[in-house]
């Protein structure tokens, strides 16, 4: 029995989980737009008969402005989150203020890990568009707001913001 292999010869079988992340933080397209719409409960009419601008219309455009980014999580080509980034100069910061405008996640999905890949996309962006702030909305929940805790925002008053570069002219020596 030389050349047979015995049961206690046999490699062991590995069993293993793939782990990775299930999903990506993208720059959203205008075909992403109708479900950042129902995600974010906007349920609105395309098209206003009054000639304003709905939610959809208005994040479309949003998509090709250089003041503003639209971000989408996706899962298995699913749009499962997303985010608005609306950039604004601002004199009394000392420079441009990022405004996180929306932020919604699927309540089927990792709420929890897909709303903090989108919060680190959303400073990772107001900081390289130059911007020394990012404001955010207070969140209605503790849960909600220990999140923004943990990304380095703090209370200022009704909102919540986190600085992301120095403002003022050693700024730009920098």
């Amino acid at each position: 029995m030389a050349g047979r292999l015995q049961a206690h010869d046999a490699p062991p079988v590995l069993r293993y989980r793939p782990v990775g992340v299930e999903y990506q933080v993208r720059a959203a397209r205008i075909t992403d737009i109708d479900r950042l719409v129902a995600l974010s409960d906007a349920g609105e009419p395309l098209l206003r008969r009054d000639g304003t601008l709905g939610s959809a219309d208005l994040m479309r455009q949003l998509v090709y402005l250089p003041q503003a980014s639209v971000f989408v999580a996706e899962s298995h080509r699913d749009v499962v989150g997303g985010a608005i980034l609306a950039l604004r100069p601002s004199v009394r910061a000392g420079g441009f203020v990022g405004t996180l405008d929306l932020i919604v996640v699927d309540p089927a999905t990792d709420v929890e890990a897909i709303m903090d890949s989108l919060l680190e996309e959303v400073v990772r962006s107001a900081r390289n568009k130059g911007c020394v702030v990012v404001e955010a909305g207070r969140p209605p929940d503790a849960a909600g707001l220990e999140r923004f805790g943990r990304m380095g925002f703090t209370e200022a008053g009704a909102r919540l913001e986190r600085r992301v570069a120095e403002a003022g002219p050693e700024r730009a020596g920098r």
